[in-house]
């Protein structure tokens, strides 16, 4: 499986480590009012998707940076990747 790096072209999955739902960027305020039970969806509240998933990939073997790749969870082709702290910018949170 090739992963379309946004700065390196397409790379092999090979070089990548899958690290999960990409909601992960959208980390609780730990301050905010229920907190607690935010933290606990947070950390074990997945979605098991059939079709197009956020996915969080860290380029290991590379440049060492993080992606969002859209993926068919049914297929395996991979829509886009894109820089996450671009991601989180455009979600509205600078990392």
């Amino acid at each position: 499986m090739l992963i379309p790096h946004p700065l390196l072209g397409p790379r092999d999955s090979q070089e990548f480590t899958y690290l999960g739902d990409a909601s992960l960027i959208d980390r609780p305020d730990g301050l905010a009012e229920g907190a607690l039970d935010l933290f606990h969806d947070y950390l074990y509240l997945r979605d098991n998707p059939a079709g197009l998933h956020q996915e969080l990939w860290f380029h290991e073997q590379g440049d060492r940076s993080w992606l969002v790749v859209t993926r068919d969870t049914r297929t395996h082709e991979i829509v886009s990747a894109e820089l996450a702290s671009d991601v989180a910018r455009a979600r509205g949170r600078s990392r």
